[in-house]
């Protein structure tokens, strides 16, 4: 019997793990793939407060150290679903069950690629899936931003700062995003928008130098040179197995506030699996630690 459950193994569940051991309580974190989530992949992180460079991969693993030492023990196993019996709640996984008195899904979210080629080669040589983590490396630079909801022209207002040139780049005449964050982009001497347009290749040899796109009215290809390109066209959650035990809204993300409570008591949510504003490591590793806490919280009551 673990006290508390953590189904995620990213920096909102591993900073779980941190508090609940702290608290004395036993924890379990359940992980189906590498332990660190989505920012190990990032080369240098930047904007984690008090850190002032690190990669995400090392990042990660000093979570990982230090939740294991303080005693979190670690799993891993794909996560099926989760059976509710009140006081217990059982985490069910492919090979076995984990009984638990409270339970954290922290299971994040995975960025919508475009599949086109060159996009996985290039993953994090110039392809970027988080303006706000990655843009100051391209400070002075030409880059592109593909998507045409909020996050694509937030990103495109927030790169309009540091680069050169910002080209966004949206499939359809009109975006989904907020008209007044398209009004200031258009505003803008160094934003331009590709309209109508697709991403057919990323081209580059160890970075990215050019895009290739396809216009889809004139049915043209037509080339874009660049350094960067961020990618804002989604995020998808890993919430369906919970679907049955908490409350999901329309995306996907799991119904839970910055309290981190769910609509089932003893669950819990953190990190970007849940319904917020704001997603990068700081609120993450927040998210970790409120829920920790509610958990133990629960626990005592």
């Amino acid at each position: 019997m673990y006290d508390i459950g953590i189904i995620g193994g990213g920096t909102a569940g591993m900073t779980a793990a941190i508090y609940g051991q702290r608290a004395g309580k036993k924890t379990v974190i359940i992980e189906s793939g590498a332990f660190g989530g989505q920012i190990t992949s990032s080369p240098n992180v930047e904007n984690y407060p008090g850190i002032a460079s690190v990669s995400g991969s090392e990042f990660s693993m000093n979570l990982l150290d230090q939740a294991v030492k303080l005693g979190a023990e670690t799993e891993m196993a794909q996560v099926t679903g989760i059976r509710d019996e009140g006081a217990v709640k059982v985490i069910r996984t492919s090979e076995k069950e984990y009984p638990c008195r409270s339970v954290i899904l922290a299971t994040g979210v995975t960025h919508r690629h475009l599949g086109v080629p060159g996009e996985d080669r290039l993953s994090g040589s110039g392809v970027s899936y988080c303006a706000t983590c990655d843009g100051m490396f391209f400070r002075g630079k030409d880059v592109a931003v593909v998507g045409g909801g909020s996050t694509a022209l937030q990103d495109a207002e927030f790169l309009s700062n540091y680069c050169s040139k910002v080209y966004l780049i949206h499939r359809r005449d009109e975006f989904r995003g907020e008209e007044n964050i398209a009004k200031r982009l258009r505003e803008k001497t160094n934003v331009e928008f590709v309209l109508s347009s697709v991403v057919k290749e990323i081209m580059g040899e160890q970075m990215v130098e050019r895009l290739l796109l396809n216009d889809k009215k004139t049915g043209e290809d037509f080339e874009l040179p660049v350094s960067g390109v961020f990618i804002a066209v989604g995020q998808i959650p890993k919430n369906e197995p919970f679907s049955d035990v908490v409350k999901l809204d329309g995306g996907g993300f799991i119904l839970a506030a910055e309290d981190c409570v769910t609509s089932c008591p003893g669950i819990f949510a953190a990190g970007d699996c849940r319904t917020k504003e704001v997603r990068q490591l700081t609120t993450a590793a927040a998210d970790g630690a409120v829920a920790a806490l509610a958990a133990c919280k629960y626990i005592a009551e």
